[in-house]
């Protein structure tokens, strides 16, 4: 029997990053849109890579030859080595007090490729601009923990870069089949206010009952920090002037290397002297993309905006789907008058709202240039949830320190603020509502138990589910884990 390349890349992630919370060694992370304020941050950085990635330099053909192969669930296979490698790097990061078996981590990848493979067999679709949209953000986030594309591809192994985009998009692809077949599993699972009811009295009956973190509201009122419009004449002028000299015989390399202020141009991998390759699926900003897909090869495009400043693009080839293009970027300079011009009007509008001339609402109507909040009284919206809570213990550092010592109603002092590719600005923010933490209560948290009673009950039904697959697929377990007292019967006793 002739086995895929399908050895593991990853494990369950879902497992792996409910031990570490257990532990406090990461929250995740997540982003509040348009401000990008950063919650939920990683306390390692590359945490996420080593869940992501456990990546030898041997192939899996070569690996397998070398290696034991601990189970076969259809055609997907686990390695012993994957298994020990995962153990490994779970210790190394809670300092050794991990309490989970060698069993343990084996069943939860065996219910990982149980999900896979039933997701081939059940004929999910998985786009290849789905699964490359996934890798470009991967990359992205990559490169901007570890340096550059070099570093990331030094350190997990790789030949190059080619061959990382190549096994991430193995492992995007596997775990967009894990998470739709789930989807599909427990798309029409509800729950009912009696179930949550029920559920809450059970963890109340067993002193069971969580304990939810202090919670916090927050609203803010944002001013724009924008270049003079002689500024942005001098830059647009500047790549104006370039280009001639381009199209006259100089190098764009060159150019690129003097004039660019990406940081990637002194780099050696994607952006060195302004080179990428790039997709109409790559993770760069849209006015990035449209532009360079607009281009012939050889054509250099007019000076264009985007959130990181301005550019010109040479499109150097054009390979199918890919495009190699080289740019410059010219970031136009914001005086120290400008920054404290801004800063100034936003601390006049603050102590406007602290004297009583003007509501806080009143304010951002009328003074902020945050288009999403602007129009909702200025609140943040948490993207998780999608309501306006914010679990306080998980936020960014350094707003944390901003907020943590107010109390409801007091409004921070006016601090800058920018998003990479984006904008930058100046904000206040406002503490609307914060909730200290406390043991859960049945009115009070009715909307937080209804999602745990919903999610109990989903994982339920794909445990269920899994009961049931098991018995039609096939299943081969090394010896050496046939003693495994494992939940479900996947060595069909």
């Amino acid at each position: 029997m002739q086995l895929k390349n399908n050895n593991l890349k990853y494990i369950n992630i879902k497992r792996a990053f409910q031990i570490l919370t257990e532990k406090g060694l990461i929250t995740g992370e997540q982003h509040l849109f348009p401000q990008k304020i950063k919650f939920l941050q990683m306390k390692q950085n590359t945490m996420i890579i080593a869940l992501l990635l456990f990546i030898t330099g041997i192939n899996a053909q070569e690996r397998i030859k070398l290696d034991g192969v601990a189970v076969v669930v259809g055609k997907n296979i686990v390695l012993d080595s994957d298994i020990d490698k995962f153990k490994k790097e779970l210790q190394q990061r809670v300092e050794g007090k991990l309490d989970i078996t060698d069993c343990e981590i084996l069943e939860e990848v065996m219910s990982q490729k149980l999900l896979a493979h039933h997701a081939v067999v059940d004929s999910i679709v998985t786009s290849d601009a789905e699964i490359n949209e996934k890798v470009e953000g991967n990359i992205a986030y990559f490169t901007q923990q570890l340096g550059n594309m070099e570093k990331v591809v030094k350190m997990y192994g790789f030949n190059d870069e080619e061959d990382l985009r190549k096994e991430l998009f193995e492992i995007q692809k596997e775990q967009l089949l894990i998470q739709k077949e789930r989807a599909s599993i427990i798309e029409k699972i509800d729950v009912t206010p009696e179930e949550v009811r029920t559920y809450f009295k059970n963890l109340e009956k067993d002193g069971n009952l969580p304990e939810f973190s202090a919670e916090i509201e927050l609203a803010q009122i944002v001013k724009m920090i924008k270049p003079s419009e002689e500024e942005t004449n001098r830059v647009i002028d500047k790549l104006n002037e370039i280009k001639k000299e381009i199209e006259s015989g100089f190098s764009f390399r060159l150019k690129a290397i003097i004039n660019s202020d990406d940081p990637a141009v002194s780099g050696t991998g994607q952006g060195a002297a302004g080179l990428y390759t790039i997709t109409r699926e790559s993770g760069f900003i849209k006015e990035f993309k449209e532009v360079a897909f607009s281009l012939d090869e050889g054509e250099i495009s007019e000076p264009f905006e985007s959130g990181f400043g301005f550019h010109i693009i040479l499109v150097e080839k054009i390979k199918g789907q890919e495009r190699d293009v080289r740019h410059i970027l010219i970031q136009p300079k914001i005086s120290q008058a400008e920054l404290k011009a801004s800063f100034d009007e936003l601390a006049k509008i603050r102590e406007q709202i602290l004297n009583g001339e003007t509501t806080f609402e009143d304010a951002v109507v009328k003074y902020s240039e945050d288009k999403e909040t602007k129009n909702n009284n200025g609140l943040l919206l948490n993207p998780q949830t999608n309501d306006t809570r914010f679990d306080l213990t998980r936020m960014d550092p350094n707003l944390y320190n901003k907020i943590s010592s107010l109390k409801t109603g007091e409004i921070t002092a006016p601090f800058y603020d920018e998003v990479r590719g984006e904008s930058k600005m100046h904000k206040i923010i406002l503490v609307k509502s914060k909730d200290d933490a406390h043991t859960a209560n049945f009115t009070k948290d009715y909307e937080k138990i209804q999602q745990l009673t919903l999610q109990k009950k989903q994982e339920e039904t794909v445990e269920k589910w899994s009961k049931d697959k098991i018995k039609d697929t096939y299943i081969k377990i090394n010896n050496d884990y046939k003693t495994c007292d494992f939940k479900n019967n996947w060595k069909k006793d």
